[in-house]
Order: C-alpha cells, then sequence, then structure tokens
C-alpha cells in the first residue's frame, strides 16, 4: 500500500511539527487561536486576523443548552455516564444545514458572487440583487440570514464586522454579505444576517475555502459541547432527562 501523504503534522523521536513550525516554539509563541489559523489557513495569522478569528470561536461556542448540538450531548451522557466521548460526538452529528452548518453555504455563495462581480466589472451590489431576486423565485433559502431566536438582529454580528474594520480585514466578503441582507430587505423581508453568515464573510476576507465555514464552526461549538457535558455529568443525575409523549398512532387491536 502507498503510504498516506499529508502536509499537516510531521512526527520524528525528537520533534513535532505542524506545517513546518516546532510545536514546542509554537507552544510558547503562539496562542490556540493561531495554531487554529494555521492549520486551516496554511499561515499564521496577523494580530487583526486572530483577534477575529477568537470573535468567530467565541460567538459560536455555545447557544444555550436548548440547541441540538448541547441537547443530544446532554441526552447521551443523562444515558451514558461511561463515555464523554460518545456525548460530544452526539452533540457535533446534530450539526449540519440546518443547525450551524450554513457557514460552508455562505461562503460558497459569497466566492461565487464576488467572483461574478469581479468577471463581469459588476458592482457588487447589482449581483447580491440578483441573486436574491433568483432565490426568490426559486424559493430558495439564502444561507446566513434569519435566526429563531434573534429576529431583528443577531447581537454578535454587527461588533463582528465593526472589528473586521477596524483591523482591515473587512473585504469583498463583508461587503457582499450587507449588499445581501439590502436586498433581501427589499425584495423579500427584512431578516438579520446570522453567525454563519458573518463567520462566513469574515473567513472569506481572511484567504479561507468555503470549508472552513462548517469545520471552524465544530471546533467553536465543540468548546461548549463539552462545558454542557460537564454540566450535566457533575450536576444531574443519570437518567434524568425525559420528555412528555403523546400516542397519536392506531387504537388498541388484535391479530384476526
Amino acid at each position: 500500500m502507498e503510504p498516506w501523504r499529508t502536509g499537516i503534522a510531521q512526527a520524528d523521536a525528537s520533534s513535532i511539527r505542524l506545517l513546518g513550525y516546532d510545536v514546542v516554539e509554537l507552544s510558547q509563541r503562539a496562542s490556540f487561536t493561531d495554531l487554529i489559523f494555521l492549520l486551516h489557513g496554511g499561515r499564521l495569522p496577523r494580530e487583526g486576523e486572530r483577534r477575529l478569528l477568537d470573535a468567530i470561536l467565541i460567538g459560536g461556542a455555545d447557544h444555550g443548552a436548548g440547541a441540538p448540538s448541547c441537547a443530544a450531548a446532554r441526552l447521551a451522557v443523562s444515558g451514558n455516564r461511561q463515555s464523554m466521548s460518545a456525548a460530544l460526538a452526539a452533540g457535533l452529528l446534530t450539526i449540519g444545514q440546518e443547525h450551524g452548518g450554513a457557514g460552508t453555504q455562505c461562503m460558497e455563495m459569497i466566492a461565487a458572487g464576488v467572483e461574478s462581480a469581479r468577471a463581469g466589472s459588476l458592482p457588487l451590489a447589482d449581483v447580491a440583487r440578483r441573486a436574491v431576486a433568483s432565490a426568490k423565485d426559486t424559493r430558495t433559502r439564502v444561507p446566513g440570514f434569519g435566526h429563531r431566536v434573534h429576529r431583528d438582529v443577531d447581537p454578535r454580528v454587527g461588533p463582528m464586522f465593526t472589528m473586521a474594520r477596524e483591523h482591515g480585514v473587512a473585504g469583498d466578503g463583508v461587503a457582499y454579505i450587507e449588499a445581501v441582507c439590502l436586498a433581501i430587505k427589499e425584495l423579500i423581508t427584512p431578516l438579520p444576517i446570522n453567525i454563519d453568515g458573518a463567520l462566513a464573510a469574515v473567513l472569506h476576507d481572511m484567504g479561507f475555502a468555503p470549508p472552513a465555514g462548517m469545520l471552524i464552526f465544530l471546533i467553536s461549538r465543540t468548546a461548549g459541547i463539552t462545558a454542557e457535558i460537564a454540566e450535566e455529568y457533575a450536576r444531574e443525575k443519570p437518567m434524568r432527562i425525559t420528555f412528555d409523549v403523546q400516542y397519536d398512532g392506531p387504537p388498541p387491536r388484535g391479530i384476526d
């Protein structure tokens, strides 16, 4: 069998290197956020980029025990006290397009919109309006907008975009997502940019590829899920989670 190939980690008897950087030197001179940026972006971040990735990681870490990822993890550890890793896996497995996974879809939308604007020498606002009109005609949901709790404004988004501008990170990604927001308000109904849309815009402007939208959220939410697991384990009794279930199937019957 051909050997596996990787450009990420290299270890021998005396050293460990990640993308060429000695892990001991990284541990002494870099932060964990620096490491995440390096592993997924291929380089160490600038100061402003580090702060923005910090904001993204903090913003997505937890949204309450009732979020599907946290609720599933608590349910799993309530019934299986012997495996915290199983509870973490249960929580992460709930993350997809409907829960926390729209970041990648939004990054793909942003990349396509920005490329279309550049190729046609068009204003981003025109491309955004055309994309929203198409979504309206096909009754397709635009990723990165709307939130079941934050109906009017997602409080994490404005400060993140302000930081992006202050640190010189905001570019076409932030501009395009804001243009889409205005087009949605004009053509459909006012919807707030949510955390998926915000992280997608900022990650795009920092040079990340679309898969990072999902992967960075998974890293972020892992911090919150593990805390939820620890709290459930420390504060609650096993098998404490029960549900009120109303049966609405066939009435009692026998076999003829």
